[in-house]
């Protein structure tokens, strides 16, 4: 970098890249005729220097990208094997939290079949005894019969007795 005469007679502040054998690759002059300006005058650029650059560049960025590519597939194969995994965890889980629900349903299906049971029993006992009870009253019903039958044929009996020991007025003929 350096301030030079332009061919104009102008004062030129500039930069030059140079390539490895000297030759000039690129060359940028600010010139001063306005301070409002700042203008590149003068920007001569060859193809050649443009391929070197972008051959440089390449050679110098290029092998970590194609690393950094390379392990962002990487990751991204691992992150997908992880999803999967985590998928089969998640219905893992879901089926052991059904297996709970299953468990706990069969646990209740227990008590409520106990407690049929035990109705069941007690149903038995009261038909047992509602027999008992209706046969007992079937007897009693029928000595009651007997007992009004025995009364009503002790009437009648004592009745035809009083008939008997009524005086009779004697017939005249």
């Amino acid at each position: 970098m350096g301030g030079n005469q332009s061919p104009e007679g102008k004062l030129c502040v500039g930069v030059q890249l140079l390539a490895f054998d000297g030759e000039i690759i690129l060359s940028l002059c600010l010139s001063d005729t306005s301070p409002d300006e700042g203008l590149i005058e003068d920007l001569t650029v060859e193809d050649k220097a443009v391929e070197q650059l972008a051959e440089g560049l390449l050679s110098h960025y290029l092998p970590d990208l194609q690393r950094s590519k390379q392990a962002l597939q990487e990751l991204t194969q691992n992150q997908v094997v992880l999803l999967d995994t985590l998928e089969q965890e998640i219905s893992k889980f879901k089926e052991c939290h059904s297996m709970l629900d299953i468990n706990a349903l069969f646990t209740e299906a227990k008590h409520y079949h106990a407690k049929l049971v035990n109705i069941r029993k007690e149903m038995l006992m009261l038909h047992e005894k509602t027999s008992k009870l209706k046969k007992r009253a079937l007897k009693l019903q029928q000595k009651r019969q007997k007992e009004e039958l025995e009364r009503e044929q002790q009437r009648e009996k004592e009745f035809e007795r009083e008939k008997q020991l009524t005086a009779k007025p004697a017939k005249r003929a």
